[in-house]
Parts: structure tokens; sequence; C-alpha cells
């Protein structure tokens, strides 16, 4: 009986880890636009359901404190980019977080969304 459930169970797993969308990073200076769906924020939206306030802080002060986070997982950076995945620690869901500095403004935007799923807790 167990091994049927784990059977049952496995598709699903492999799911909430599912591929880290192509189509990630900056472009013209702005990240992806959230879709319709509300498991997606950025700093770039102006929405409620989406919108999120810009960080005060530098890439730099970004990843030391992503660094101390088990759950993150600093997959791409540069000097004005940083890209990492936050795996929840129960289903192994999958979150991509960016974060794109703006030296002209001194703010660093950021944009999360959760890659299964219609919505995020």
């Amino acid at each position: 009986m167990k091994k049927k459930l784990f059977s049952l169970c496995l598709p699903l797993l492999f799911a909430c880890s599912s591929e880290a969308p192509q189509n990630l990073g900056a472009n013209n200076g702005r990240l992806l636009a959230c879709p319709d769906s509300p498991n997606c924020v950025s700093s770039f939206e102006t929405s409620e359901e989406h919108g999120i306030t810009p960080l005060a802080a530098n890439l730099e002060q970004i990843e030391q404190l992503l660094l101390t986070l088990g759950e993150a997982n600093i997959i791409d950076a540069d000097e004005n980019y940083l890209r990492a995945e936050f795996t929840s620690s129960l289903m192994r869901y999958v979150d991509d977080v960016e974060f794109l500095r703006d030296d002209g403004s001194n703010i660093t935007h950021v944009r999360s969304a959760s890659r299964v799923g219609h919505s995020d807790m």
C-alpha cells in the first residue's frame, strides 16, 4: 500500500520542482512582467495584486543575506542582476526571485514568482 501511494505521489513531487522559466533576466532595464495569476509580485508592477516596493539595498547586501538562508540558492549573479531559487521545506515548491539594481535611483527592483500553481502564500 505504501509503495502504491508513493508511486502515485511521485509525479506530483517532480512537478513541484519544475524547470526554471527560460525568459527570466533583465531586458531593457526591466524584469519580466507578472502573469495574470496571483503567484507573482514585482516592483515594476503598479497593481495592488502584483506590486511590491523596491529594496533600498545593493546586490552585495542582498547576496550576503541570501547566503544565510537555507532555502535560497543563488543561480545567477553579475554586477547589477541576481537570481535565486527559493525551495519550500515542506512541499519543495520552487520560487524564482530576481533582483535588478538601478544605481541611478539607488534602489534594487525585485520580482518573485512561483513556478507551479495559480496562487502563492
